[in-house]
């Protein structure tokens, strides 16, 4: 079994960030999302690791920007993992198998782009005007 990948490093490649569960990586006019196997809830980053569930994430993120771009333009383009390490090797990373199995179906190249800091959560159940407006017009 593959270990759990709880944090990356690339070598030779700067690191823009880390968020809960992914790190950023600077590749000039593109960035490396590489998303890890942490467990992130209420906001709190726990010590252990779920295997493979950057791999999940990163596949249902896949699956959506492609299935919405025709109607929205987005960031993505691609998480083929040959690519990425042409592109890594390029920008002067030493591209070992250990570094491209760490990689596989956990990363993402995509397109930099301005962040507009906006958040919504979405739950099961309807609340607030919402529920308001659902109870008076259905």
């Amino acid at each position: 079994m593959e270990p759990i990948v709880l944090s990356t490093q690339i070598a030779n490649l700067p690191k823009r960030g880390s968020g809960k569960v992914r790190d950023i990586y600077d590749l000039g006019s593109n960035l490396l999302i590489v998303t890890t196997d942490r467990i992130s809830a209420f906001d709190v980053v726990m010590p252990n690791g779920i295997p493979h569930k950057g791999r999940v994430l990163t596949h249902l993120s896949r699956f959506w920007f492609l299935q919405l771009r025709p109607y929205v333009a987005n960031h993505y383009i691609t998480y083929d993992t040959h690519y990425i390490c042409a592109r890594l090797a390029e920008a002067g990373v030493d591209v070992t198998p250990e570094l491209q199995s760490q990689l596989h179906g956990r990363s993402m190249l995509v397109l930099k782009a301005e962040v507009f800091p906006i958040e919504c959560v979405v739950r099961g159940y309807l609340s607030g005007s919402l529920w308001a407006e659902y109870r008076q017009a259905g």
